[in-house]
């Protein structure tokens, strides 16, 4: 079986780009608007495919090729997907005890891609490892030796519309399509074709479940904050299906085969909304022992995903939106992911880097969540007292700054009793300010947002931001800073 394919690339419509680092367009497409046309017909001729929920294109969707596959060919793009368990690498863990990861469950043929779900007694399992206080191989005193399969998308992505078109193991197997990101999980569906559990069951043959997790520390279960649960007329296991999510800057919404199915939003959730950061997708089959052990005669039952794809709206802020807005790290995506990185991870690696704030600042200024916030759930708090000057420096080359004008913008929160006088935003360390705004004739006790144009000329690729707010000495009072944005002129 062979899809026919014609992807209208990112980069091939990118309209004057100012790039985060490691970025590479996918957390933050940078594109012209994208015609809007209805799927080709003619079987032979290329094909612009365009979301099930959209088939119209009536929002502009662009289809981001890093994160998408049609799984054609005999092998799986490694570009695009790691592999849990290829050369003895496993990113965050080995599976879902008793069940574990082995990279010859995964395959691609006739056009998909398989995971496969297998009795193995002769399989080398990490005995006396496991997971949740559970071993691999062996549940209760009784042997399961279970091997499974998951990829990991190796790029992450910042909002979109994410889609697959599956069929699930007939088995006590998940068959599942999530995606996790910095202190966030959101999980589209964890199916089970036949689970084999006695009594009530949160997931059965015919459920269509979604959940969000806030990883945020002390991150201990349960995690989930919100989602649904759906009854279907139909089992996961028959036939295949399409299964898409929305993920909106403060909404989620989830699909099947085109028709909207549930919806949340942030003002409904409140301050567990958490989806803020870009996510990386994964494809994985596990073992819920809350909902039975799979049984030798079910085994081997295969995961079978037909194509992933994600299409993303263009934006005009060309800076990496969840960095700049206080959220999480910039991501250095062309460095390796390290393998222990689990999403409640708050260090600098070389592939995540955060906003430096020196001791002395840091009694001022400090990234604060759900107090006041513009958009997401976080914002950069200074308060006033501590420092005449409180700077925040972004990492070297969070920024690739091309030469040209553009437009700076921020929002701004200050409190009414507030004397800080200034922000300035810096370019490299500079002393002269692209841009610097004075707070005195500024609304007080509600988001205003400042902007300024400036030119730039000294393009490099180690361009990083510093912010400086300039207080009275001994000052007081509080504000907040979010959402900071440059576009082109």
């Amino acid at each position: 079986m062979s899809k026919s394919i014609k992807l209208l690339s990112l980069t091939a419509v990118a309209a004057g780009v100012l790039l985060a680092a490691g970025c590479d367009n996918d957390s933050q497409p940078q594109a012209a608007e994208a015609e809007a046309s209805a799927p080709v017909v003619d079987q032979q001729a290329p094909t612009q495919f365009l979301p099930a929920s959209d088939p119209t294109n009536q929002g502009g969707w662009v289809l981001n090729e890093m994160v998408s596959d049609e799984f054609n060919g005999d092998s799986l793009d490694k570009e695009k997907w790691f592999v849990q368990g290829e050369n003895g690498d496993y990113y965050i863990w080995k599976g879902r005890a008793p069940s574990q990861f082995a990279p010859h469950n995964v395959k691609v043929e006739d056009g998909m891609l398989k995971l496969v779900s297998q009795w193995e007694p002769d399989y080398p399992f990490a005995y006396g490892e496991g997971h949740e206080g559970k071993d691999y191989a062996e549940f209760e005193g009784q042997k399961v030796p279970v091997t499974t399969a998951a990829v990991v998308g190796n790029k992450r992505f910042l909002n979109g519309y994410m889609e697959v078109r599956t069929k699930a193991a007939d088995a006590a197997m998940t068959s599942s399509f999530w995606a996790i990101g910095y202190q966030q999980e959101l999980d589209v569906y964890e199916q089970m074709g036949r689970p084999t559990g006695e009594g009530p069951l949160d997931i059965s043959g015919n459920t269509l479940k979604a959940s969000i997790h806030d990883w945020q520390p002390p991150a201990q279960r349960p995690t989930r904050k919100f989602g649904h649960k759906t009854k279907l007329d139909f089992n996961v296991a028959d036939d295949f299906h399409v299964y898409g999510a929305e993920w909106g800057e403060d909404y989620i919404r989830f699909y099947l085969n085109g028709e909207l199915i549930s919806e949340s939003t942030q003002e409904e959730v409140g301050e567990h909304w958490v989806m803020t950061n870009p996510m990386e997708i994964w494809l994985d089959s596990e073992i819920f022992v809350w909902l039975g052990l799979p049984t030798p005669e079910q085994l081997p039952a295969t995961y079978e995903i037909d194509y992933v794809r994600v299409w993303q709206q263009p934006h005009p802020n060309l800076l990496d939106r969840a960095f700049y807005g206080f959220e999480g790290p910039i991501l250095f995506e062309e460095n390796p992911r390290p393998l222990d990185l689990v999403p409640e991870n708050s260090e600098n690696n070389d592939y995540q880097k955060f906003w430096a704030i020196d001791e002395a600042s840091a009694k001022s200024l400090q990234r604060v969540r759900n107090e006041q916030f513009a958009k997401g759930t976080w914002s950069l708090k200074y308060t006033g007292g501590n420092s005449a000057v409180a700077k925040a420096v972004a990492p070297q080359g969070s920024l690739r700054v091309p030469a040209g004008d553009y437009e700076i913008s921020a929002r701004v929160w200050v409190a009414p009793e507030a004397t800080a006088e200034q922000i300035a935003f810096t370019l490299n360390g500079d002393e002269a300010a692209i841009a610097a705004f004075d707070l005195g004739e500024l609304a007080r006790g509600e988001w205003v947002q400042v902007k300024q144009d400036f030119n730039y000329t000294d393009a490099n690729t180690n361009d990083f931001m510093q912010i400086a707010v300039n207080d009275i000495e001994n000052g007081q009072g509080v504000l907040y800073i979010d959402d900071i944005a440059i576009e082109q002129k």
